[in-house]
This record gives C-alpha cells, structure tokens and sequence, in this order.
C-alpha cells in the first residue's frame, strides 16, 4: 500500500539515530510493527487477570527441586 505522510525532519532524523534504519520506507515500518507490538502487550496487561474462569497454571514439583539442588544432587 502506498501513503503519504508527512513528518517533522527533526522526528525522522532522531529516529534515524536512534535505530540505525536510514532507508525511510524501513523506519516507518520498523515504527508501526513496534507500535502494534506495544499495544498488544499492553492490552494484554490490561486483562490482568479477568478470566474469572481461569484456573491457576499446574506446578511441576519436581523442576523446582532439581533447580534448588542442581542437576547432579
């Protein structure tokens, strides 16, 4: 898809910076994968626990007790 915007120089060129991304067209989606990716954690969050049909993930006993005292003891 093709789209014109228009940016502040001074926004591009400390993006640019920033990332290392010169090309325009990459910097613009490195910017907008980010931003989805951003939001989706945070709407994640916001869940925070609103199932209330959940149940608690099952432990495994046996992994803890193999960390606590290494693999050879």
């Amino acid at each position: 898809m093709r789209t014109t915007v228009t940016l502040s120089d001074d926004l591009i060129a400390n993006a640019q910076e920033l990332t290392g991304i010169t090309e325009r067209t990459e910097l613009l989606r490195a910017g907008l994968e980010t931003l989805v990716r951003v939001e989706s954690a945070r709407r994640l969050a916001a869940l925070g626990g609103s199932d209330r049909k959940a149940s608690a993930a099952p432990r495994c006993r046996r992994v803890r007790s193999l960390l606590r005292r290494g693999p050879n003891g």
